[in-house]
């Protein structure tokens, strides 16, 4: 096999016969932080398999919605339809999103017969989408014990991925004296595993399962699914759904989504994942408040954390979130795990012939438990 690595004749000019004055110094200035790996810290365990699995539970649904365009008098009608009557029971308060309570008397599948303006409540009209809310189940005094309801656990699997570069010198370019550095091939060691760190972080965020075969075979790559493909139930895009339209984010957005994170789970997002773009747009947030007086010799337009009503976050800013999109998570759900044994290390190869060879080399997947307690935004184009 050719060599394909580094060599003397591969480092530049030839020199020149005068002595050089070069600084001791080495200096990069390509990207390789990893502003979310370091929030998330090491994970507390491996994973022992290439395929990792956790188990994910819910309590039963307090909420649904009136699913229903026909009604002879929707001030007054004691029947009506919702998206899911196995949610109900006779004997269940109900509250609609008008304020009126009801109380449920009877359930066949879909159809609810209930007590408009109960307890003195204000009936109101009713309309298809309206939300309701179950307050609770009045039993009846020496009655029966009701049918059992339970839900079921759910398994959730990722798949690892490896993560690998080859550093390679040639035994004249790790022989000789170099500027800046001891040994050629620790440092091309160290610089792949700079590489591979910041890919791992941009694959958390973006990386994508194959769709057959996910846990790879002979011809298949084993991929792992990241952020934005586990992501589901919580996806809001400005314009959708009565999300505000504003095409770049705004603190209604912002404010809207940790809402939303906050009724539909105990979720506690203490993590705003953005890019350069968003995080540009968050600054702005305090842009009308900004005040300054005459000795002022300072422009400070930085947001680092957000307080609102539902919690405290970090605001992290990292390339690898795509242009347009704001993450939002809570981080105590999330573990960006090693195969045992198989986190990032260095192993020298074999020597074959002349040079020096060893592989940068690790394999990670992302543990993202309750999907439904993170949200992404996406869609801003300004």
């Amino acid at each position: 096999m050719s060599f394909t690595g580094k060599a003397t004749y591969t480092a530049g000019s030839a020199l020149p016969e005068s002595a050089e004055d070069v600084s001791d110094l080495v200096s990069i200035a390509s990207p390789f932080e990893t502003p979310l790996l370091d929030a998330l810290g090491d994970a507390p365990r491996p994973t022992r398999s290439t395929v990792h699995e956790w188990m994910e539970d819910a309590l039963l649904p307090n909420t649904d919605t009136v699913n229903d365009t026909v009604y002879g008098n929707a001030t007054t009608d004691t029947a009506f339809t919702v998206a899911h009557g196995s949610r109900f029971r006779a004997g269940d308060s109900i509250r609609i999103s008008t304020g009126e309570v009801m109380l449920v008397t009877g359930v066949a599948t879909n159809d609810l017969t209930v007590v408009r303006g109960y307890g003195g409540s204000t009936a109101a009209a009713l309309s298809n989408g309206l939300v309701i809310t179950i307050l609770g189940n009045a039993a009846l005094e020496g009655d029966d014990a009701a049918a059992a309801r339970f839900t079921s656990r759910n398994r959730v699997a990722n798949y690892t991925q490896i993560f690998s570069a080859t550093a390679e010198v040639s035994g004249s370019e790790e022989a000789v004296s170099q500027i800046g550095i001891g040994s050629e091939l620790t440092f091309q060691a160290n610089n792949r595993l700079r590489e591979l760190l910041r890919d791992l972080e941009s694959t958390v965020i973006g990386g994508r399962a194959a769709a057959s075969s996910p846990e790879g075979n002979a011809s298949t790559r084993r991929t792992m699914k990241g952020l934005l493909q586990f992501i589901t139930t919580n996806r809001l895009s400005p314009g959708v759904g009565g999300f505000p339209s504003d095409s770049a984010l705004s603190e209604e957005q912002l404010n809207l989504a940790l809402r939303q994170l906050w009724t539909g789970s105990n979720a506690r997002v203490d993590l705003i994942v953005v890019g350069g773009q968003e995080k540009r747009s968050m600054n702005n947030f305090i842009s009308a408040s900004r005040r300054f007086d005459q000795m002022a010799t300072g422009f400070r337009q930085l947001i680092s954390s957000y307080e609102s009503d539902f919690g405290i976050c970090r605001v992290i800013l990292s390339r690898a979130v795509p242009a347009g999109t704001v993450l939002l998570l809570d981080s105590t759900r999330i573990g960006v795990l090693p195969l045992a044994g198989r986190s990032f290390q260095f192993k020298r190869l074999a020597q074959v012939g002349d040079r020096s060879t060893g592989q940068v080399l690790g394999e990670y997947t992302l543990e993202l438990r309750n999907e439904s307690a993170h949200g992404v935004i996406s869609g801003f184009t300004h």
